[in-house]
């Protein structure tokens, strides 16, 4: 067996014309593979392969990429419009809502184990789509999916991240041409730069509601991020709702709840501002509006479980629907000093019937502490092609200091099929969050993640 390394480019969007690889070629033990646009070399340590990567004389070609601070208005195709807020015969609201490129982080990255008999290729690889990546080495290869054999052994975390199969279509590929065992794998910095992230949107809505407080009218736009979600749950005359695919200046791909994370974070602010522009609860505002028993459900008991609404100004509480499951989060928030702190979360969580109660809460308990770093402080920074945050020193992930007090109820419901519990989980805490922040300060954050808002556990 071989250790494999890529030559990548140093910005995204370069592409080869050349390279020299007589240097690499001289060095002991060192193979060379150049097979159409890949180029890499193997050699019998990771430290050999390293250095003979860093031999390598590569010439590239670049083309001018966007500034990170031109995201939105690309994705929007256009200037955004401005946050109003009127009153007149009930409320009207007009919002725009950003979130940026986050990264899946998985524990383990893209690897591979690729070998060629002569005939067939067998390749063991950590994926959530090994069927797919059957396919993907196959094509790559240009031999039947007959001859290909994929193995999946425990793998360390995937999010949604780890559908395609580029670390074993590259393994693949030096095996076959080198005629021996080729490892692979990815660096934390290739996994940061090179691999696809949850998609990048702005979602702009437009809702208004009588002094009744009932919805009146509910336009909602998102582009780019996904239309997971997208629907509302709320009973509002005649909603429009779309998702636009638009161009992404960076590669994005599958995430944990897709867009949905995205879409009810914009609909449960907004829901939540316009309960407060009317005076009203925003529990009751949102009651009012709901006709959904199972969503009722979630929400009144997660109310209840927090002792809403409290008898400070320190709680959020936000609800939503995906791929059968229903959630409801609630939290407590503490101002210390210039930060925000969440210092308790209630989860409220149905899904049908319950068939494991232990893994279904630690799913649940999951989707929520992935949820706080969407919510909180994950963001994928870059400039014309450089990924700025590539490694974990610069991009900020949740940490076991960061858990906050949390209680998680699941409700029950024996009477009706089981429905996924891994992913609904994690689409209401960052709106929660939001809504706590403002009920606390008056400022209203449309933005993800939230500038300013830390997880620390309560002081004990």
């Amino acid at each position: 067996m071989l250790i494999a390394k890529v030559l990548r480019p140093s910005v995204l969007g370069e592409e080869l014309v050349s390279v020299d690889t007589r240097a690499a070629e001289r060095m002991k033990d060192v193979r060379v593979v150049r097979d159409g646009g890949l180029v890499a070399v193997a050699a019998p340590t990771l430290r050999q392969a390293e250095r003979a990567l860093q031999a390598l004389q590569p010439e590239w070609r670049s083309t001018e990429q966007p500034k990170g601070d031109e995201l939105f208005e690309i994705l929007r195709g256009g200037p955004l419009a401005p946050n109003e807020l009127t009153q007149r015969d009930g409320v009207q609201l007009r919002a725009t809502y950003k979130v940026p490129y986050i990264a899946h982080v998985p524990l383990e990255p893209r690897a591979a184990l690729a070998e060629w008999d002569g005939s067939k290729m067998t390749v063991h690889t950590g994926t959530q789509r090994p069927f797919g990546v059957r396919t993907e080495v196959a094509n790559a290869l240009g031999i039947p999916e007959s001859q290909v054999r994929v193995l999946v052994p425990d793998t360390g975390s995937g999010y949604g991240g780890k559908h395609s199969g580029d670390a074993a279509v590259e393994a693949a590929r030096i095996a076959k041409a080198l005629g021996v065992p080729i490892r692979l794998v990815w660096t934390r910095r290739e996994e940061f730069t090179f691999a696809y992230f949850r998609p990048a949107g702005v979602i702009e809505l437009a809702a208004s509601a009588n002094n009744d407080g009932r919805l009146t009218s509910w336009e909602f736009t998102n582009y780019n991020s996904g239309g997971a979600g997208v629907q509302t749950p709320y009973d509002v005359p005649s909603p429009r709702t779309q998702s636009r695919q638009t161009r992404s200046p960076l590669r994005q791909g599958s995430y944990r709840a897709l867009a949905s994370t995205f879409n009810h974070f914009a609909r449960e602010s907004a829901m939540d501002e316009l309960a407060h522009a009317l005076g009203q609860d925003p529990v009751a505002f949102r009651l009012k509006n709901l006709s959904n028993e199972r969503l009722r459900a979630v929400l009144e008991a997660c109310a209840k479980a927090i002792g809403w609404p409290g008898s400070g100004k320190n709680m959020g509480i936000a609800c939503g629907t995906e791929k059968g499951g229903y959630v409801a989060n609630a939290v407590e928030i503490e101002r210390r000093e210039t930060e925000f702190h969440v210092v308790r979360c209630v989860t409220v969580f149905e899904c049908g019937a319950i068939v494991n109660p232990l893994h279904l809460k630690s799913q649940v308990d999951g989707c929520v502490l992935m949820g706080l770093g969407g919510a909180l402080f994950e963001k994928i920074d870059f400039d014309k092609g450089q990924i700025v945050t590539d490694r974990l020193s610069a991009y900020r992930v949740p940490r076991f200091s960061d858990v906050p007090q949390m209680e998680t109820i699941l409700l029950d419901r024996p009477d009706l099929p089981s429905a996924g519990g891994s992913e609904a989980p994690i689409i209401a805490i960052a709106p929660a969050i939001a809504n706590a922040a403002f009920r606390l300060t008056g400022v209203r954050q449309r933005s993800l993640p939230l500038d300013g808002i830390l997880v620390r556990p309560r002081a004990t």
